[in-house]
């Protein structure tokens, strides 16, 4: 029977809602979990008991805080085939790839646990005597993250581990069509010890989510807002957000360029297109979205890059696969339309482009050479198992057409050549650089995020998310008797300026 599914609210089911059916892609028919989806009183009510649990959350100290960290990664690591399973069951992905989502939240814990002995503040010294100035990293207050179904647990844990480690509550909308998921994980964080009220997760649609966030933040009971996803709705969030002068964390889309120079290891760089390009069906922010490859390397790379696609399978994402189906029926429907964008001006390799046979929301990798600067395939977005293929002559006419859609998630560059990376380095708008590897790979200890169309700048993953989910005080203590006012008493030593040997 399929898992019946409800938010959960300072420690209480939300037993109301619109019923919305997760499906399994790989079998349609299959539902994995019923959720019930909250509306925008719900989403708000939520934010209203993390604000009223938060207090007492932040007053537990720092290292205790941590000791919660450490054990949710150990029940993450203890539950780890299970929840890799309901992963790769609800959205499709490989049972590999499943395992190693699942690791990223046991590396993202024991990265953390540690800094909450590291919450360091500093002290600094005054310009006046018998005066001593500090600074402190507090909590924002409550946070309230949005986050997307591809990536259904690794992605949530790199916002909701930070925030709760630095005191803050949370309020967690996963996306519906992964619910079983976001379910389990949350779960998984219960069980560590967290006190009712500060993880609370709420099922709603978009609009609904919107609304509630908008109506929380009038409120003053969200102080910071985490969301993952597309770069409209990204957008349209950061917009919210500044009304209510709020600067949101966003990691949103990529048009991520990978730029194969004429040294470069030709088989390296076809493995790592096909792993970037296809891995997850195309469907990571880190995507692949363009190869960039010198005009003379290009037909022996289009060469082997096309027959490791040609040669790779598709199929059951329990079983040794590239990559499985789609993840979910909208995904699909808003593929085809990138398929639409094929021009006859392109070359579509290896072979057919479209849905598979079968039930499942499979579709055949396509890659698209002669890509122009112009085209929307160039320029946009694709979510889905789709790359492009264009050249270009000179390291700068590279940086340019790397740059050229806008966005500045991720990118990568295939050479032997140290001043060529360096200047690749240099020139690309991307926050992530990879030398010799795919555009897709992060480690839970360095910063991810991007720029432009890719996000505000803002940074998650390592010691850097914690600027996101602390402030900084800074606080003097004037223990003179008197008033000191600063840039006026202050002792001045007269130097003899005029002095020479």
């Amino acid at each position: 029977m399929a898992r019946q599914i409800v938010s959960v609210v300072a420690g209480e089911e939300l037993s109301s809602g619109t019923p919305y059916e997760s499906v399994n892609p790989a079998r349609p028919a299959e539902t994995v979990a019923t959720v019930l989806l909250a509306d925008a009183d719900g989403f708000a009510g939520a934010c209203r008991a993390a604000a009223a649990a938060q207090r007492e959350w932040a007053r537990v100290p720092a290292p205790v805080r941590g000791r919660v960290i450490a054990s949710i990664g150990r029940l993450v690591e203890a539950n780890t085939e299970a929840l890799a399973r309901l992963v790769t069951e609800e959205i499709g992905k490989p049972y590999a790839e499943a395992l190693g989502e699942v690791r990223e939240i046991v590396d993202t814990c024991d990265f953390f646990l540690g800094e909450g002995r590291r919450l360091y503040g500093q002290t600094v010294p005054s310009e006046m005597p018998d005066k001593s100035l500090f600074t402190f990293r507090v909590p924002v207050g409550v946070a309230a993250v949005v986050t997307a179904g591809n990536f259904p647990v690794a992605v949530p844990s790199w916002y909701l581990v930070p925030a709760l480690l630095c005191g803050n509550a949370v309020v967690w909308k996963p996306a519906e069509y992964a619910a079983a998921s976001a379910h389990a994980l949350y779960r998984l964080f219960a069980a560590a010890g967290l006190p009712d009220g500060v993880l609370n997760l709420v099922f709603a649609a978009g609009d609904q989510t919107y609304a509630g966030l908008d109506r929380a933040l009038g409120e003053g009971t969200v102080q910071k807002v985490g969301f993952t996803g597309s770069s409209a709705v990204g957008r349209a969030v950061g917009e919210l957000c500044g009304r209510h002068l709020q600067s949101p964390c966003l990691e949103l889309g990529g048009k991520n360029p990978m730029v194969v120079m004429p040294d470069a290891d030709l088989d390296l760089a076809a493995e790592g297109a096909l792993f970037s390009g296809f891995g997850t069906a195309g469907q990571r922010c880190t995507s692949l979205g363009t190869v960039i490859v010198h005009e003379d390397v290009h037909d022996e790379f289009l060469r082997r890059f096309t027959a490791a696609v040609r040669d790779a399978k598709i199929g059951d994402p329990n079983g040794d696969v590239l990559y499985g189906p789609l993840l979910d029926h909208r995904f699909a429907e808003r593929y085809e339309e990138y398929l639409g964008w094929i021009q006859p001006h392109h070359t579509v390799l290896p072979g057919p482009a479209g849905r598979m046979d079968g039930d499942g929301l499979y579709y055949h990798p396509v890659v698209v050479d002669g890509v122009r600067p112009d085209d929307r395939l160039f320029l946009e977005e694709t979510f889905g198992p789709i790359v492009g293929v264009t050249t270009f002559s000179t390291l700068d006419e590279a940086i340019d057409l790397a740059n050229r859609p806008g966005y500045g998630l991720s990118s990568s560059i295939y050479t032997t050549d140290p001043k060529a990376v360096f200047r690749f380095r240099e020139g690309v708008s991307a926050g992530m650089v990879s030398v010799n590897n795919s555009t897709s790979g992060a480690e839970a200890h360095l910063p991810f995020g991007g720029n432009g169309k890719s996000g505000n700048g803002s940074r998650q993953s390592g010691m850097w998310v914690l600027d996101q989910f602390t402030r900084w005080q800074a606080m003097n203590w004037d223990y003179s008797g008197r008033l000191q006012k600063a840039q006026m008493d202050v002792a001045e030593i007269t130097p003899d300026l005029g002095f020479r040997l």
